[in-house]
C-alpha cells in the first residue's frame, strides 16, 4: 500500500493541477469503493494484495488533493488553523471509524467491515455527485 501510495502521489499531484479537484476525489472514492469490494470478497492472498494496493492508489489520489483543497480555500492568514482543524477532525473521524470498523469486524466478520466501508464510500460519492457546486469547500 505504502508503495504504491508513495509512487502514484506525484502523478495524481500533477494531474490535480489540470482538472477538478471534486472530480478527482470522485475517482478517488471510486478506487476505494473498489479496493473495499476486492477485499470483502477475497479469501485468496492475490485479492488482498490487489486490494490493499488499490488502497494505496486511493491514498496517492487523495491525500495531497486534500490539503492542495485546504490551501486553496482557507484564507491565507489561518491555513495553518485550517490544516490543524483538519487533521484534528481527521484523527477523530479516524479513530471512530476504527471503533465502528471493530464493532462490526467482532460481531458478522471482516468481510462485512469492508461492505459497510464500500456503502460510506458510496454515499460520499453520491454526496459530491449531487451537491450543487457552490456547496462544496472544493469549489468555492
Amino acid at each position: 500500500m505504502n508503495l504504491l501510495y508513495f509512487f502514484s502521489a506525484y502523478p495524481f499531484g500533477k494531474l490535480s493541477d489540470a482538472m477538478s479537484h471534486t472530480r478527482l476525489l470522485q475517482l478517488g472514492v471510486v478506487v476505494l469503493i473498489a479496493a473495499d469490494i476486492v477485499l470483502a470478497i477475497s479469501s485468496h492472498w492475490v485479492g488482498i494484495i490487489i486490494g490493499v494496493a488499490l488502497w494505496g492508489v486511493h491514498m496517492g489520489m487523495s491525500q495531497g488533493l486534500l490539503a492542495a483543497m485546504i490551501a486553496k480555500t482557507a484564507p491565507q492568514d489561518l491555513r495553518g488553523t485550517a490544516f490543524g482543524i483538519f487533521s484534528m477532525v481527521s484523527g477523530v473521524g479516524l479513530l471512530l471509524a476504527s471503533v465502528c470498523a471493530g464493532v462490526i469486524w467482532e460481531q458478522w466478520g471482516a468481510e462485512y467491515t469492508f461492505w459497510a466501508g464500500a456503502a460510506i464510500c458510496l454515499l460520499t460519492l453520491l454526496y459530491l455527485r449531487f451537491t450543487p457546486a457552490n456547496m462544496q469547500v472544493s469549489e468555492v
